[in-house]
């Protein structure tokens, strides 16, 4: 057990991006004696003062330690043996067995034959040797990870646009002095609810206008004069963004002096947004053309260049997971742009972070096209800096790699990977249209799953790793504001578990990998300091004895660059672009674009929308969230939330089961009546595996810019009763075919 201060360790929790701070306390039980073997420690949470969640927490966070304790935890590697069956091994074995495929694998078919595929929730110095060990020690240039199904339409659009990709390039507190905030595709009083206390000006002065096709927690902060619910068609959000664009620009109430000297490329945005007026849009998105209107209105009165105290827009998933993704944020960017937002304080565009370093997590390393810093992998510059820290030659690195879906899709094909590695994501569970990711999967050589769980993809796994959680290991994340915030370690792991740190300095050293690995994530920290060191994400003013010093709850806001000699430490960057944007010329690039709709749109046989999302109670795909007790009780398994007319046209009440088919699958759940969703869809929450996966339904189409799969928008058949489906497997029986117990 690590020395801990007598009032508990302070960490932040291990789920979503505002990363709220906690304290851990850890008791050994009482009677346990060193005679009955190793104590499990009972961990206590608390929160902790923080400006992002002040003190508060969620229902997850209350309850993150329990997973600490989960029954199923993974303690010793497992090897899938002759008769299919997941048995026991030392770690020797393991690792010798995987270092051995791999070493065949790339001398057979070339370094490419093996792919990495990794998680925005890893620290950032598991993120910076993820990225590392795929590049040199594996030589490949197939790795990406779990944020290409994240953020990555938003920092497409925010990099072209602003020249730089940091969630909210300002503090989450700003939010407080608005008189307006719209908020696009975000369920956050769901997914981040401590978050909603700084909404609170906004509300009380009648500004939180919210865009959702559903009614959401969120959405009902906006009532009772709070602000305004804009319900569109689903897949029409980016027809909202173009009329309000539309209604500023006729009438006058742009920010020319801020358009003029901060800004180009607006006479071909203004001849895009002309075709959408309200009455046209109305027939498009469904949302009335007056309080389209009336929308577009509250946000320039609220903005400085009419007095306002200052609006802001964000942007979720809901709106970014779309073929269409990166354009619905350029175009929510230029409506920033046009009010004049973008670099005053008090006001702004900014995406909302969903996982829990999902910033660091694409920062250094683990996206197909970048290199640590947010360099681009294809910059010269970028390859030769980075291959420096390394220790290896330029032109050792590999090139661009595929992004995600093409990834997936590329498993066990032709020419594709025949090996995977898998560290921090539930693959079968989070990936769209889950039954072709099994099918790829299952087409592998050899499939490696690093987790402390057996989630459904570890299941499948040739090898599993077993390796510390969040409250076990030092580290450091990014919150969705651009803060660099301390992991702490709390307990120690089980006996048995490793670090992902440890795994790679083991396999490059089996792999005969170039350059050092080392395994203290200080250490760690240090190299992705000087690798990041004068790139748009630039660390290098920072390190772990820094964020240590003085105050428990320091952070220090990137880029923060390291000081010259004798000169004073750089402070950090709470607020971007108050001076210039980091772009070639210094002004933002207003970007054209236009309304394309989903690629899987209404038709005879599928004539309702699909949508997806999650619930309060459970994080991504479950695998934590559904081992705590009373979350899982809370919500145990997905649901259909429909409104009544549909409800009445199908013949079914509130917990009848109904059938949800699309043209990759059908999925049965029990209904959930309610008025608060369009008639035209069906909203279902995401956080279950197997039959259960509403995600062996959605569209695996993607965006063209960003790579990003359109999760949040099909077309689907609802039907009262079960489905026909020969594909589905009932949930009790995924261990047993996993593990090869089935008979």
């Amino acid at each position: 057990m690590p020395a801990t201060p007598a009032d508990g360790t302070a960490t932040h929790c291990p789920y979503c991006a505002l990363q709220c701070a906690q304290r851990l306390t850890s008791s050994v039980p009482p009677g346990r004696t060193a005679a009955l073997g190793p104590a499990q420690p009972h961990v206590a949470v608390a929160g902790r003062d923080f400006p992002t969640n002040r003190g508060g927490l969620c229902q997850k966070g209350w309850t993150s330690a329990e997973v600490l304790r989960a029954p199923d935890r993974l303690t010793t590697p497992l090897v899938r043996d002759a008769k299919g069956v997941l048995a026991p091994a030392t770690w020797d074995e393991a690792l010798d067995l995987v270092a051995g495929k791999l070493t065949r694998i790339r001398t057979e078919d070339g370094p490419d034959a093996v792919a990495v595929f990794g998680g925005g929730g890893l620290t950032n110095e598991k993120a910076y040797q993820l990225g590392k060990f795929a590049r040199v020690a594996l030589g490949t240039a197939n790795v990406d990870y779990n944020g290409r199904f994240c953020m990555s339409s938003a920092a497409a659009a925010a990099n072209r646009s602003l020249g730089i990709d940091r969630g909210l390039p300002f503090p989450l507190t700003d939010l407080a002095g608005a008189d307006a905030v719209l908020l696009l595709g975000s369920n956050v009083a769901e997914t981040m609810p401590p978050s909603v206390a700084h909404l609170s000006g906004a509300r009380s002065r009648g500004g939180l206008v919210v865009v959702d096709p559903r009614r959401s927690a969120t959405a009902e902060l906006a009532g009772e004069g709070a602000g305004m619910l804009l319900q569109p068609v689903p897949g029409t959000d980016l027809v909202v963004l173009l009329t309000l664009l539309h209604v500023l620009l006729a009438e006058g109430l742009a920010d020319t002096a801020y358009l003029a000297r901060r800004t180009e490329g607006l006479e071909e945005v203004r001849r895009r947004c002309a075709l959408w007026w309200p009455e046209r849009a109305e027939q498009v998105c469904g949302v009335p053309g007056e309080q389209l209107r009336a929308a577009a209105r509250l946000l320039a009165a609220s903005s400085p260049v009419h007095g306002g105290r200052g609006a802001y827009v964000l942007t979720g998933r809901g709106v970014e997971q779309s073929r269409q993704g990166t354009a619905t944020v350029s175009a929510a960017i230029n409506l920033a742009l046009v009010l004049g937002l973008p670099g005053r304080v008090g006001s702004g565009y900014g995406a909302v972070t969903g996982q829990g370093n999902g910033q660091g997590g694409r920062e250094h390393g683990q996206k197909s096209d970048q290199l640590p810093g947010y360099r681009m992998i294809d910059d010269p510059d970028a390859r030769a800096h980075v291959a420096a820290v390394w220790g290896v030659p330029p032109e050792s690195l590999p090139g661009k790699g595929k992004p995600a879906v093409e990834l997936l899709s590329s498993l066990g094909t032709e020419g594709g990977p025949r090996a995977l590695l898998v560290h921090g994501s539930n693959l079968l569970v989070s990936a769209p249209n889950g039954h072709r990711v099994a099918e790829r999967l299952a087409a592998l050589d050899l499939l490696v799953v690093c987790d402390f769980v057996p989630s459904e993809t570890a299941l499948l796994a040739d090898v599993v790793l077993p390796v510390t959680q969040w409250a076990e290991e030092e580290g450091t994340t990014t919150s969705l504001e651009g803060r660099i915030l301390r992991r702490r370690k709390a307990v120690e792991p089980p006996p048995g578990v490793r670090s992902e740190l440890w795994v790679w300095s083991q396999l490059a050293s089996r792999l005969d990998a170039p350059g050092t690995w080392d395994t203290d994530p200080s250490l760690v920290f240090d190299e992705l300091a000087r690798a990041s060191s004068g790139g748009r994400a630039d660390y290098g003013g920072v390190s772990h004895s820094r964020l240590d010093r003085d105050d428990e709850s320091a952070a220090v806001w990137w880029p923060c660059p390291p000081a010259e000699r004798g000169e004073p430490e750089h402070p950090g960057t709470p607020r971007l672009f108050l001076e210039c944007f980091p772009t070639a010329s210094g002004r933002a690039r207003m970007v054209a674009v236009d309304h394309v709709g989903p690629s899987d749109d209404l038709r005879p046989d599928a004539p309702l929308y699909l949508v997806t999302g999650r619930v309060l109670q459970h994080y991504q795909s479950g695998a934590q969230t559904r081992r705590v007790r009373d979350l899982a009780a809370a919500v145990p398994g997905p649901l259909a939330e429909l409104h009544p007319l549909l409800a009445a046209r199908l013949g079914v009440v509130d917990g009848q089961p109904v059938c949800l088919t699309t043209a990759r699958g059908s999925l049965t759940a029990p209904a959930r009546v309610s008025e608060g969703i369009r008639p035209d869809t069906v909203f279902v929450p995401f956080h279950w595996g197997g039959p259960d996966s509403v995600n062996r339904l959605t569209s695996d189409a993607t965006d063209p810019v960003s790579g990003m799969p359109e999760f949040k928008v099909c077309a689907v058949d609802v039907t009262a009763g079960l489905p026909v489906d020969p594909t589905a497997v009932p949930a009790r029986e995924v261990h047993a075919l996993a593990t090869g117990a089935a008979s």
